[in-house]
């Protein structure tokens, strides 16, 4: 049998020695045009913060969170701390970062950290020369989309909200979400009917509450609106309120999915185990990054549930793309979601069939267009 010549000492020298040169964020913060309101809360702006890792090498990564107070302070001390460290070591600069007994266990510790593992992600990716996707195993190129609208607004009754819902089918959506919870039961209720009259019997309906709900509400609420035939249940009640999941889901025929608010591995094997919830929304901006997801996606997939992640499809689409139990991805069509024009260098499309096709580009696709989103820039 042939031995294979050991690797060139020099190359693999190279290899080795690429190290962070220089780490930090920029923080943009835009108007809607119209505020807009899920099942508690009243959005008049749009955020985000780009992180930026360069290296020795040439290669630069790129990471998204958002410019909250404490995510921001916490990330610039990640940020100074990883200065001069191997950025291909994910695993082991995000167990130095995420320490509970100094900087705490879940919140805007692992968001600051989430935004960071990204970017490293992304150098990892480039430095190996393929899409994210790819690194991470592989497993599909097109990912089916759904599209999130059906927000309160003060000027939208019934027909203007059928007309938006509708629209998003127009543009090839074979599912929608829409938002609950914030009036009371019985108009929430003629909502989701009239939606579901709107967009025909075979376009899957996702119902978001974005934590509106005790228990029992979302009880009521679910019996009166199974007659639509929804996808899905989303943030029935406030996250840490396992039991409350757990008594809905003994009531009632429509999946429950949730996970946006939950953080790291830890969080979602305690989310699992309720046995309550049928498809997770981890969002790896929020609960640990690329390398938390992947745990989480293995997790899932272990126990026979879905992922579906909540928020920005260009930080999810190579994560999808990787595992074999998606779902599907969240999309924002640019007349959905006001923001800064044109944030990302390549955006995905969405396409008749009601996919988006994954980037053969290396790396995460994630890198910003600075001239668009100069205006935007806040402290």
């Amino acid at each position: 049998m042939d031995i294979a010549e050991p690797q060139d000492q020099s190359q693999a020298a190279s290899r080795s020695d690429i190290k962070i040169t220089a780490a930090y964020s920029a923080n943009y913060q835009w108007k809607r045009d119209k505020p807009i309101s899920n099942g508690l809360h009243t959005y008049a702006t749009s955020d985000l913060t780009i992180v930026t890792i360069e290296t020795n090498v040439g290669i630069t990564g790129y990471g998204i969170g958002r410019p909250r107070a404490g995510e921001a302070d916490l990330r610039q001390h990640y940020l100074e701390r990883i200065v001069g460290q191997d950025p291909t070591m994910t695993e082991a600069i995000w167990s130095s970062l995420w320490s509970p007994k100094m900087s705490g266990r879940r919140g805007n510790e692992t968001r600051a950290l989430s935004s960071i593992d990204l970017a490293l992600w992304d150098i990892k990716a480039k430095f190996a020369g393929l899409p994210l996707y790819r690194l991470l195993g592989g497993f599909r190129k097109k990912i089916p989309v759904y599209i999130a609208g059906g927000y309160y607004a003060p000027d939208k009754g019934l027909k203007e909200l059928q007309q938006e819902m509708a629209s998003y089918v127009g543009l090839g959506a074979k599912a929608v979400k829409m938002k609950i919870g914030a009036v009371p039961i019985k108009d929430d209720i003629a909502r989701v009917k009239a939606v579901r009259e709107a967009i025909g019997p075979d376009i899957r309906l996702l119902l978001d509450a974005n934590c509106a709900y005790r228990a029992y509400e979302a009880i009521q609420f679910a019996k009166r609106a199974e007659e639509f035939d929804p996808f899905w249940f989303e943030e029935a009640v406030q996250p840490d309120d396992y039991d409350g999941f757990a008594k809905i889901a003994a009531q009632t025929t429509i999946p429950l999915a949730t996970g946006e608010n939950e953080y790291t591995k830890h969080g979602f094997r305690d989310l699992i185990n309720t046995k309550a919830i049928a498809i997770l929304n981890p969002d790896a901006r929020y609960m640990g990054g690329v390398t938390e997801f992947m745990k989480v996606a293995a997790m899932a997939q272990a126990h026979g549930l879905d992922i579906a992640p909540h928020g920005d499809q260009q930080a999810h689409l190579h994560l999808l793309a990787a595992i074999p139990n998606a779902l599907m991805l969240e999309y924002y069509p640019p007349k959905v979601m006001a923001s800064a024009e044109g944030v990302y260098l390549h955006t995905p499309s969405l396409e008749s069939d009601g996919t988006v096709t994954v980037s053969e580009r290396p790396g995460v696709g994630l890198e910003p267009r600075p001239e668009a989103l100069a205006p935007f820039r806040i402290s």
